[in-house]
């Protein structure tokens, strides 16, 4: 008796946890979800301010891309996806280009979520069709998530370890966190679309060579496997007059053509080949656009300023190889890039220095630490470069005169410190007497511009630096593997310190190839798995984004490169452009035929 009465009390107290639990937790129900404050554009809006929504459909773009592909698939584990993928499929939800981390109706015309970020439900739009015009349903979602899950890249898995998708009725779907993570469930209401009647007949985690059943704008109409693809406006689009579409995706024909690089696609424009570039050589922007197609007004040259964040791109070293494992060696090589002379005479003075993971934002790590960084950074002192709390960072500086032995003599006393010594013009190592040699690997041969005085500095001091041209599928290939010593490339740009930078930095995710040094750090673990803890606090957020900044940059993985403060555009006088730009892209989609 005494028995049945501990078990029925024990019964009776979880059901009294489990509805306590229920009734702390409450269901918002919304048109949109936004990360931090309001939506710019409130419910029942039309279209977003940057577009015309009376613009024409019609005519056709040619853009250009450099390298090749060799498939369709953006989610495979191995080879090249054709360019334009991003048309093929709709998401959830989807945002604007005027703000950051907004999402609004798009396959999903509704979303309920908890309080706490612990579910999100989302009701799928009836009308919502795939590119065949069959329905888009909540079977579609989960599988779509799940596919990903179990055949998509592995840092998928390891970020996503802690969600779980259902479909429920009503076409709703339903993804459970926990712990509950706001940042995540945005991003999960953001997620790609996959027919899952296509993806059920086909190996999600090969590439594709066969164009896809999309749920997208735009489908493959032709193609040459590498060498180009043309992409058509699916004419029955069933999103076409949505507010986040209205006036967008204006071209009937979308054609990417493959170039071997840069060089030879720059000839091709001026030759009028492709119709829009976005000039990235600031030799080509100062003295190569000349000739009658820019002369008599055929083409249009501009620079609208750019207000986005600053991507942290750099000369990365791969820290997991021996040479580069040595704090003090990759500060040593940083003084031996002459970005002041590089600057004047290859690029024209047209670039500023990148100083920051968080360029061009409030997060950018200036002076020296504030009293709430402090309190951040204490915990991991002893992990984390000393200069931290003593100096603000900023890369080496030359006069620009190509003059660099003040900054060789500090490279070549941070290297003897590290055990290597010049010795009959060779730089050896002291204990195995071997010389310092490194590979530099790159896809595009105008990279060599910016290395080869690069090397010519090194090679004054006894360094050996090769620099090795691939293409552009071994160039994947080898990154994903982190086959390779030492590349162009660097992390993507955020407006915010985002949970996203655990994928990038975290050693949890050390296999993801968006970690390209290979960082497996304690202090770097510790500043992003606080910055993901405490993504609805922006004083704590901003004080931790900046002594992330610090940490990042004072222990030198990569050399930072160069930004513009605005684009560098060129285009054929024949399109229409609304009055209003977005502020955070050029918006071509917006544009249309004249």
């Amino acid at each position: 008796m005494l028995k049945k009465f501990f078990w029925a009390c024990v019964f009776l107290l979880v059901a009294q946890i489990l509805i306590a639990q229920s009734a702390a937790v409450k269901t918002i129900k919304a048109s949109y979800i936004t990360l931090h404050g309001e939506p710019l554009y409130k419910q029942g809006f039309t279209h977003f301010n940057y577009t015309n929504p009376d613009a024409p459909k019609g005519g056709g773009i040619t853009l250009h891309t450099t390298g090749t592909y060799d498939n369709f698939h953006r989610y495979a584990l191995r080879g090249a996806c054709a360019v334009g993928y991003q048309y093929f499929y709709d998401t959830l939800m989807k945002g604007s280009d005027d703000e950051a981390d907004v999402l609004y109706p798009l396959i999903a015309s509704e979303v309920e979520y908890a309080d706490d970020y612990s579910f999100i439900i989302l009701t799928i739009n009836p009308d919502a069709r795939d590119n065949e015009g069959q329905p888009i349903t909540a079977e579609d979602a989960a599988f779509s998530f799940n596919i990903i899950f179990e055949k998509g890249v592995p840092q998928f898995r390891s970020f996503y370890a802690d969600v779980k998708a259902s479909v429920l009725e009503g076409n709703r779907v339903r993804f459970d966190l926990s712990p509950g993570d706001k940042e995540k469930m945005m991003s999960i209401a953001e997620f790609t679309v996959f027919p899952k009647r296509f993806w059920e007949r086909h190996d999600f985690s090969e590439p594709l060579i066969i164009p896809p059943l999309g749920t997208g704008p735009y489908r493959v109409k032709d193609y040459k496997m590498g060498q180009y693809v043309v992409l058509e406006r699916v004419k029955d689009y069933w999103a076409a007059d949505f507010p986040v579409n209205k006036g967008i995706y204006n071209f009937d024909t979308i054609r990417y053509d493959y170039y071997r690089d840069s060089s030879v696609a720059f000839e091709a424009f001026k030759a009028g080949e492709y119709d829009i570039r976005v000039e990235n050589s600031a030799s080509n922007w100062a003295t190569g656009y000349t000739g009658k197609i820019f002369e008599d007004g055929a083409i249009v040259r501009s620079e609208p300023p750019d207000l986005r964040p600053a991507a942290a791109n750099g000369l990365t070293f791969n820290i997991q190889r021996p040479i580069f494992s040595d704090i003090r060696v990759r500060r040593a090589l940083a003084l031996f890039f002459d970005f002041e002379w590089i600057n004047a005479n290859l690029f024209y003075g047209q670039y500023k220095r990148l100083r920051s993971f968080f360029q061009n934002t409030k997060y950018e790590a200036r002076g020296l630490p504030s009293p709430e960084e402090l309190e951040i950074l204490e915990p991991i002192r002893s992990l984390i470069p000393p200069e931290v709390f003593t100096r603000e960072y900023e890369p080496p500086v030359t006069d620009g005169s190509g003059y660099i032995r003040p900054g060789a003599r500090e490279a070549l006393r941070l290297l003897s410190d590290a055990g290597w010594e010049l010795k009959g013009g060779r730089l050896l190592n002291v204990e195995t007497g071997e010389q310092f040699s490194f590979e530099f690997m790159i896809y595009d041969s105008t990279s060599e511009r910016f290395l080869i005085p690069f090397r010519n500095n090194l090679v004054r001091y006894g360094i050996d630096m090769r620099i090795r041209t691939v293409d552009q599928s071994q160039y994947i290939n080898l990154l994903r593997s982190r086959d390779f010593d030492m590349l162009a490339r660097g992390a993507p740009a955020f407006p915010y310190p985002s949970s996203d930078l655990l994928i990038l930095w975290n050693s949890r995710y050390i296999d993801s190839t968006w970690n390209t040094p290979g960082v497996s750090d304690a202090a770097v673990d510790y500043l992003t798995e606080f910055i993901a803890a405490h993504q609805e606090d922006d004083a704590a957020l901003t004080a931790a984004g900046r002594a992330f900044d610090r940490v990042l940059t004072w222990n030198n993985y990569m050399i930072p490169e160069w930004f513009l403060d605005h684009y560098r555009l060129a285009y054929k006088n024949k399109f229409g452009i609304p009055e209003v730009r977005p502020k955070y892209d050029i918006g071509i989609d917006c544009w249309w035929v004249r």
